[in-house]
């Protein structure tokens, strides 16, 4: 036997794997199992690195995995909740969810290596944003809302989910036939529904002019897989554009996600606690028996010194001193929580928003160059004018606080030396002096924010709204409980008055009576009307090209042709089928008998594919193997070759006896797998690194496929490794383990065809 390829790690695990993905950048590999977990291993002693359970806001069904080309983000779907959540591989945390219309059945993840002067510059030039504005400050920690993202002190997760400047790609294949292509993992770029059926596997072209689709459509008798090439030149001949267009929505779309988590911190600062003192006013109107008013109440208190017994009772009873201090305190930190939030991060997310969607604004402007792809100008001026009318709903906001805190500081402080002095406890002389104007501002607190409100109660069930901040925070109503009073604003007054400058384009509009939550959904809905444009008209320029029926499934599956690897069909007439040969490479044989079945494929790199085979001479133990397939040797006399002609009215295989076959003998890049009964390999040829899986799903194998074993120690270490995995079942992944590219194995013969270079993903 040969000594290629060195085993560097081996084990059982405890979970059947249905999904394995190396990362392109390093020796990590991703899996995932049939529980919902999704792992990282490293290549040495096939180590974890880290697992992500299955939970309710992810999901637990992964269907696919997709590395980001630089290795720093791994893609998986996720079919339960439909989604496709990007998880950073520092630590097992989501970075960012997309939410899709149907399950990913599969995904490729590509970077675009065209070139050209115009992206050259772009790529160099340092992005302005940086220059022109602050860097967006890290949100505080103690939130559980922002604990795992945007919160490390020293990195920017900002930067880490828009990555490098270059363009890369993800490419969903769902369920339903419908394609989706996303911009640097975050912006949908186009939404494709020219092919029918359920995706199988897809390959985008590295410039972007074709994609590759092979699906598998319901029929009335056996399900029929098909090929569909798609022409997407729009994004190609467009390229510098899609991608200053690209980066830009990546940037809106993580800024509104900054929002969104800033939002989600002020909404945990604001206490429960705050509500006790419109909560105690409400059961004190409902259980004392006088006529008097409330305000009535607090207003003899405060003007003659003196309170009814059952204001008293309430003060002394239900809110107490302490109470009352505590509650005071509460006021004074959650509101000055809340008001950091807002001036160092909704303000400075709302600015940064602002002006990428201005700069946005000016690309749109350029028709000749960005109306193609359905940029307009028109939905981003509407979206600009929707961020700056939550801008003015945040600074209304600040000016509650603000005022808020002026008044409780002022109420509470009365309330507790009048608190004191019915106790007739001493009262400090600095807390005794109150001038009158001390009086009438708590007077005027009074009257606005002590009336009983019966409609009120209908709707939340308290006669009060003393606390004003909660319900911008709130995400319950749509309109204020109590909104701003704008009677005496001079400015909202001119406004109103004033046909011309009410309606001008100039001036953000102002929402008095709407939530904060409200101005930012309208803001979100608006922008996403503005986002979602392009991929509308980018999606409908894709046109079929190619469509050809590949084979129907048969009820067997071990008879069924499978799917594997999805390149792109250059020349269909460059078809070619593959049998293996006697692994002796022994030419005395005869050459009817079939030596080898094929079980699994991945391209290794351009040149090459990496086998799984079952030898149907050896006796189990020792009768599968794996081995390296030179490309080249398949179409190194091909000018001696009849050409096949692909008639696209018959599927692939009614072209069995058609297609020119080369036989195949395995030479030294092959490899006994002893003791497994291997069934599917992962690769990864910029790594150089493989990794076997057995038909049980639970045994793994990892190598290095170009170094050499070190020897008969190392063998031996292996034999006695490999007796801890015995009476492994035989369990068939049928469709689970598809991965991204077109080779299909029947029985003992593979078809190959034509590759271009530029297109496969290595």
């Amino acid at each position: 036997m040969p000594s290629s390829f060195r085993q560097v790690g081996e084990k059982q695990l405890p979970h059947e794997i249905v999904f394995m993905a190396w990362s392109p950048k390093r020796d990590l590999i991703a899996l995932s199992n049939k529980v919902g977990e999704v792992l990282l291993h490293r290549l040495a002693n096939f180590q974890r690195v880290w697992s992500l359970p299955p939970n309710e806001n992810t999901g637990k069904d992964v269907t696919t995995l997709a590395w980001r080309p630089d290795g720093k983000i791994l893609a998986f779907g996720l079919a339960d909740t439909m989604r496709v959540v990007l998880c950073d591989v520092e630590k097992p945390e989501s970075l960012h969810t997309l939410v899709v219309n149907s399950p990913v059945a599969c995904m490729q993840w590509m970077e675009v290596t065209e070139e050209n002067s115009v992206l050259a510059s772009f790529y160099n030039a340092e992005d302005e944003s940086n220059l022109l504005l602050p860097k967006l400050p890290a949100l505080p920690k103690n939130y559980s809302a922002t604990a795992k993202i945007f919160s490390e002190e020293k990195s920017d997760e900002i930067l880490k989910l828009l990555g490098d400047v270059r363009l890369n790609v993800l490419v969903l294949g769902g369920r339903s036939g419908v394609i989706e292509i996303y911009a640097y993992g975050m912006y949908k770029i186009a939404t494709i529904t020219e092919v029918f059926g359920s995706s199988l596997g897809l390959c985008l072209s590295s410039d972007l002019k074709s994609l590759s689709v092979v699906t598998e459509v319901a029929t009335e008798s056996t399900p029929e897989v098909t090929y569909f090439q798609l022409d997407t030149s729009l994004l190609s001949n467009y390229l510098p554009e899609v991608t200053r267009m690209a980066r830009k929505f990546t940037h809106i779309s993580t800024l509104l996600q900054y929002l969104k988590l800033s939002l989600s911190c002020m909404c945990e600062a604001w206490e429960e606690i705050l509500m006790q003192m419109d909560s105690r006013l409400t059961k004190f109107v409902q259980e004392k028996n006088t006529e008097t008013s409330v305000q009535d109440e607090f207003m003899q208190l405060l003007l003659w010194g003196k309170a009814s017994p059952e204001l008293q009772a309430l003060l002394m009873t239900q809110l107490t001193v302490k109470g009352l201090k505590k509650l005071g305190q509460s006021i004074e930190s959650s509101y000055s929580s809340i008001q950091k939030l807002v001036i160092s991060h909704l303000q400075s997310g709302s600015e940064a928003l602002l002006y990428h969607l201005s700069e946005l604004k000016g690309m749109a402007l350029w028709r000749q160059k960005y109306k193609p792809l359905g940029l307009d100008s028109k939905t981003i001026e509407d979206a600009i004018t929707a961020v700056g009318a939550f801008i003015l709903k945040a600074n209304e906001l600040l000016q509650v606080i603000d005022s808020s805190m002026k008044n409780f500081k002022a109420f509470f402080r009365w309330l507790y030396v009048a608190m004191l002095r019915m106790s007739e406890d001493h009262v400090l002389p600095e807390l005794n002096k109150m001038t009158q104007k001390d009086i009438t501002f708590v007077a005027d607190f009074l009257t606005e924010h002590f009336n009983e409100a019966p409609d009120l109660y209908d709707r939340k069930g308290k006669y009060f709204n003393v606390e004003r901040v909660g319900q911008y925070l709130k995400d319950e109503d749509d309109t204020l409980m109590s909104p701003p009073n704008t009677e005496g604003n001079q400015w909202f007054n001119f406004l109103q008055s004033s046909i011309h400058l009410k309606e001008s384009p100039l001036l953000f509009p102002y929402h008095p009576q709407k939530s904060l939550h409200f101005v930012k959904r309208q803001m979100e809905t608006i922008i996403d009307q503005c986002l979602q444009k392009p991929a509308v008209i980018i999606g409908k320029s894709v046109r079929r090209t190619l469509c050809l029926k590949l084979y129907k499934e048969s009820k067997s599956e071990e008879s069924s042709p499978r799917l594997l690897k999805l390149p792109f069909l250059s020349n269909t007439n460059g078809l070619r089928a593959i049998e293996f040969g006697n692994i002796l490479n022994s030419a005395n044989e005869s050459s009817s008998t079939s030596f080898c079945s094929f079980l699994n494929a991945h391209f290794y790199d351009n040149e090459t594919i990496t086998v799984v085979l079952k030898e149907n001479a050896e006796s189990e133990g020792k009768d599968r193997i794996l081995s390296q397939l030179d490309l080249s040797s398949v179409y190194f006399h091909e000018e001696t070759v009849k050409e096949f002609t692909w008639n696209p009215n018959l599927r692939l295989d009614e072209h069995s006896d058609d297609i020119p076959t080369h036989t195949v003998f395995l030479e030294n890049q092959w490899r006994v797998l002893e003791n497994m009964k291997a069934q599917y390999v992962s690769v990864n040829g910029i790594r150089k690194v493989a990794c076997v899986l057995s038909s049980n799903l639970r045994h793994v194998r990892v190598f290095e496929m170009d170094a050499e074993d070190d020897g008969e120690a190392e063998e031996e270490e292996e034999e006695e490794v490999s007796h801890n995995f015995t009476g492994e079942e035989e369990v068939l992944n049928q469709s689970e383990n598809i991965q991204d590219s077109i080779c299909i194995g029947e029985a003992d013969v593979t078809y190959e065809t034509e590759i271009n270079e530029s297109s496969v993903e290595s």
